[in-house]
């Protein structure tokens, strides 16, 4: 069957390493994600650590999309960590994707170097009282413009999909994970703040975060408060109303 194998230049000489991984991958490794749909597993070599996430099949469907169509995810997750390395955004640095084909898409692997890191965005969702949460929000306010002047909507901009890293004098570093859903395109003003609805923002974070935004972007506190509350809320009760429906039909 037909294989698509692409490593990044640092890491050519690992080649033959790196596809022993991937053959032992159900067998070697631990694990640190055991989805459903996806598998991350960690690979120790020496005195690196390889981050290895394998992709659910497609059905049958899609894995003729991705083979004639569009780009697999494992090779839009390499694409894009490039990318943003490129544009100076943080994240775990891009190893190599591997796919195999047979009529479609049949199975498919991003390779990533592995990232220690402090605490992801989730826990300044669910503990008001996080260390240094004031601060944590107003720099993350401040790193998303920044992606967004750069021209990166983050489509799954989401509290599980950004890891951050303290790096001493009350700064924080932000690093961006689970990339295979992204659009290097201009930013318009409502495009940024309907960027932030999948944060789960809180009124209070809101307040934190909105002036930030608004002193970098130029634009009035209140309309960016006012946008950003505006989006957020209409997908915290779509989400809902969702929840809710699934609720009912199991009863």
């Amino acid at each position: 069957m037909p294989t698509n194998f692409v490593v990044h230049p640092e890491y050519q000489d690992q080649q033959d390493m790196l596809l022993g991984l991937l053959k032992n991958f159900d067998t070697a490794g631990e694990y640190v994600v055991k989805g459903e749909r996806n598998a991350i597993k960690k690979f120790e070599v020496g005195d690196t650590v390889f981050n290895i996430k394998k992709f659910k099949t497609p059905n049958a469907f899609q894995s003729l999309v991705y083979r004639f169509l569009r780009k697999g995810k494992a090779k839009r997750s390499f694409e894009y960590a490039k990318k943003l390395e490129e544009l100076g955004i943080g994240t775990p640095a891009p190893v190599a994707y591997f796919e195999r084909f047979g009529f479609g898409l049949k199975e498919s692997y991003y390779i990533s170097k592995h990232m220690e890191y402090d605490f992801d965005f989730r826990v300044l969702n669910h503990n008001p009282l996080w260390p240094n949460r004031k601060e944590i929000l107003e720099q993350f306010a401040a790193f998303t413009f920044q992606m967004h002047e750069k021209g990166i909507n983050f489509l799954d901009h989401s509290p599980g999909n950004t890891l951050i890293c303290e790096a001493g004098n009350g700064n924080y570093n932000f690093y961006l994970i689970d990339l295979n859903r992204m659009r290097f395109e201009d930013m318009g003003f409502k495009k940024r703040m309907h960027n932030f609805r999948r944060l789960w923002l809180s009124k209070t974070m809101i307040n934190i975060m909105s002036p930030v935004y608004a002193k970098l972007c130029g634009m009035s506190e209140d309309e960016v408060h006012h946008w950003m509350t505006y989006y957020s809320r209409n997908f915290q009760r779509k989400v809902n109303a969702k929840k809710l429906r699934r609720r009912r039909r199991r009863k």
